[in-house]
Parts: C-alpha cells; sequence; structure tokens
C-alpha cells in the first residue's frame, strides 16, 4: 500500500495533520509530474509527427480547416471566397538553441495536454476524502466532464482559433515592400498560448462548481454580475486571439455560453445544498 492510500483509507480527514496533508499533496504532485513527463518524452521523440503533423499544420493551406472553409464556401456559391491561398512567410530560426528549445517546450506543453485527464484524476484523489459519500460519487463525473470540457476547449483552440489567428498574423503586411519572416519561437509560442488557453478557459463550469460548494459563488450573484462577466470575457478573448473582431467573437460565443451553464449548475448545486 503507498503512503497517500495509507492516508486516506487508515486515517480519517480529522486525524491528519497539516504536515499530513502536505505530505499526501506531495505524492500526488508527484504522480502529475511522472504522467507529464511520459507524455513529453514521448512528444520529444516523435517530433516529426509532433511537429510535422499538428503543431506546423496550420502553416499551410493544405490544413483540415482551411480545406473546410474552401468546401463551404463552394457549397454556398461564394466560389473561392472563403479560401485561403499559402501563407506568404516563411518560418525561420533566429538562435543557435533556438529549435532544441521549442522542442523542448512544445514537448512539456504536449506532455500537459496529453497528462490532462490523469492531473484531474489526481486531483479527485486528494479532495476525496474530505467530501461525503454522496459527493464523492457525483464528484468522480468531474473527473470525466473536465476533460472533455479541456479536450474540447484544445481543440477548438487549435483547429479554429489558431488557423484564423496564423492566417490573420502571418499574412498581415503594412506594405508590398515588407516581407514577413516569422521566427519560429513566435509562431509555436502563439499556437501553443492559444491551444492550451482555450483548454483551459474551457473550464469555467467546473471551477464555478467548486465554488459554488463552498459557497463562494452562488446563481445570484453570477446573474448580477453577468454583464461585468462578458466584459471579462471579451477582454481574454481579445488576450488569446489576433486583434480581429472576427477571432474575438468566436471565442467569446462559447465562453458566453459556459458562462450561462455554469450559472445553471450553481444552481443546482445551491438547491441541492439547501436539501
Amino acid at each position: 500500500m503507498s503512503l497517500d492510500q495509507s492516508f486516506d483509507e487508515d486515517q480519517s480527514e480529522d486525524s491528519m495533520s497539516f504536515l499530513d496533508h502536505l505530505e499526501v499533496m506531495r505524492w500526488h504532485l508527484i504522480r502529475m509530474l511522472i504522467a507529464i513527463m511520459f507524455f513529453a518524452i514521448l512528444a520529444f521523440v516523435f517530433k516529426g509527427f509532433v511537429f510535422d503533423t499538428l503543431v506546423l499544420a496550420p502553416a499551410f493551406n493544405s490544413f483540415i480547416t482551411y480545406q473546410l472553409f474552401c468546401d463551404f464556401s463552394h457549397l454556398l456559391g461564394l466560389e473561392d471566397k472563403l479560401c485561403f491561398e499559402d501563407l506568404p512567410f516563411n518560418l525561420i530560426n533566429l538562435t543557435m538553441a533556438g529549435q532544441f528549445t521549442m522542442h523542448i517546450l512544445v514537448s512539456f506543453v504536449t506532455g500537459i495536454i496529453a497528462a490532462f485527464p490523469y492531473i484531474l484524476f489526481e486531483v479527485w484523489r486528494f479532495v476525496k476524502p474530505a467530501l461525503k459519500k454522496g459527493e464523492a460519487s457525483y464528484a468522480r463525473g468531474l473527473v470525466f466532464w473536465g476533460s472533455f470540457l479541456f479536450l474540447f476547449g484544445v481543440s477548438f483552440g487549435y483547429y479554429l482559433i489558431t488557423p484564423l489567428s496564423v492566417q490573420f498574423l502571418g499574412g498581415y503586411r503594412v506594405s508590398d515592400l515588407v516581407l514577413n519572416q516569422i521566427s519560429l519561437k513566435s509562431y509555436i509560442s502563439t499556437v501553443t498560448t492559444i491551444t492550451l488557453a482555450c483548454g483551459l478557459l474551457f473550464q469555467l463550469p467546473i471551477v464555478v462548481y467548486f465554488l459554488s460548494k463552498v459557497g463562494i459563488v452562488t446563481p445570484q450573484l453570477m446573474r448580477t454580475y453577468r454583464r461585468h462577466a462578458i466584459i471579462v470575457v471579451l477582454l481574454l478573448a481579445a488576450i488569446i486571439t489576433p486583434p480581429d473582431i472576427s477571432s474575438q467573437v468566436l471565442v467569446a460565443i462559447p465562453l458566453v455560453g459556459l458562462y450561462e451553464i455554469s450559472i445553471i449548475i450553481s444552481k443546482v448545486v445551491s438547491r441541492n445544498k439547501e436539501n
């Protein structure tokens, strides 16, 4: 039996000291890090697939999103108005260790994304002893839904926001006399930031659930500050997207929808607490 299992099963929540909690948390964090490093090493080894098939794919008009936009344009009878041409920029590396550093960065981000369901599972295992029996069975579903929302957010960011951002920023020119030579670091930072940020932003319903459980958030509070929340959503959308209104709207719409879903979740939690 592992150390954290002995704490979880042989000791009650009340009998554990603060140091005991820290020791249990330490082992959970260690296992999370091991999972991240495992997938990061796999991504590092299979760099051809990770870079050529995933990371660099939005830089070419053969990317699936561009093809779907073009097919949709033909379906609407708009000819090639929504089709994308080859991007007018070249990716270049500017430093001696630049490609190796980006290799490590992308591998680590890939490790976080791939290990995220297990990370949530470890978080659930850590908080499980503090939950009542009914709450524990209900919270187990949060691992599934949290993983689903995260992976959905990552896919949303990668397949929609990232290609639109790459098209806008990579193709934007103040003059035909100025050519775009995009550094590898700049391109990868854009792709990884948007993808990971969308995945984390889609965790809003899960965060609201836990805040509602502890009484910090109520449905009345969320309704009262709905307009303020929409402004915050627009600001977040502006931060993780390029400065064009279409990309910001594409990010803001699902976030506003998630906020409304979060109000319903908070309402259900509050009703269960009253009963």
